[in-house]
């Protein structure tokens, strides 16, 4: 039987088309995991939009794979689970690069909406460092019209912008404490702006889709399953990761990140 947090996490995310916060660890835990994160950025350089980290960098598979995330992500989108994509999304203090108004199934290539994406902050994430911003229940109004700006400080891939659609007054501000997440809707029209302070704001986005979902633009998309069984086998497995950047798991990561880019380009 699902707990009450569960249906009410539900409820949320049906109406609103997104829930927050929901905490995952204490923010002792998540001083770690940030930690473990700038070890690694010390040694190799920006993780900033590293496509699937999970699959190289065992501070991302744990907290991808978190059993409070799990049961946050099954009370919206059922019992059978697959881990699809995940990047750090990183702002660094005083960064001018922004996000527009978008929604993410606009240029994802899948057939469906049952995906749910997690937002996990390993920082304090607040207005005036950058947080998300979200339009309550946009997701309700399906597929809207995205112009493709590629302006240069837009952290979206193409800059996609669907900004003629969004009465700025609606916006919620989605702030989290380190350890907490939230979780938002495919369709739900999302933003975020620069990050003005003298503090970085980490973030770990995570996305899970139901395993009927397809790929439209690709039959050699990957996907790991977390939760429940997947009696479709859409997506080829994934390696599970075995250590920090082993050469295998590296060489693996690579092609996808580049068939994820080919998705991103042809959608």
């Amino acid at each position: 039987m699902s707990s009450p947090q569960a249906v009410s996490n539900a409820k949320r995310f049906t109406d609103d088309g997104f829930v927050f916060p929901i905490p995952l660890m204490s923010e002792q835990e998540a001083a770690v995991h940030r930690a473990r994160l700038e070890r690694v950025e010390a040694e190799r350089g920006s993780l900033h939009y590293l496509v699937k980290p999970y699959l190289v960098f065992s501070s991302a598979a744990e907290l991808c794979t978190h059993p409070a995330l799990l049961d946050a992500v099954e009370s919206v989108l059922g019992p059978d689970v697959l881990l699809w994509d995940a990047a750090y999304v990183i702002k660094e203090p005083r960064d001018t690069r922004f996000v527009t108004w978008h929604q993410d199934l606009t240029y994802w290539g899948l057939d469906g909406d049952a995906l749910v994406t997690a937002w996990i902050a390993l920082s304090p994430v607040h207005v005036g460092n950058g947080c998300m911003r979200a339009v309550p229940g946009s997701h309700h109004r399906g597929r809207l019209d995205h112009v493709d700006t590629w302006d240069d400080d837009n952290l979206l891939h193409r800059g996609q912008d669907a900004s003629s659609c969004v009465v700025e007054a609606d916006a919620v501000q989605i702030m989290l404490r380190p350890g907490e997440a939230s979780l938002h809707h495919g369709w739900v029209l999302h933003a975020s702006g620069p990050n003005p302070s003298d503090e970085r704001r980490i973030g770990l986005t995570v996305q899970f889709i139901a395993p009927h979902m397809r790929q439209t633009v690709t039959d050699r998309e990957t996907a790991t399953l977390v939760r429940g069984r997947d009696p479709y086998g859409h997506f080829a497995p994934e390696p599970l990761c075995q250590g920090d950047f082993q050469p295998a798991a590296v060489a693996f990561q690579r092609q996808a990140e580049a068939l994820k880019k080919f998705v991103y380009d042809h959608a």
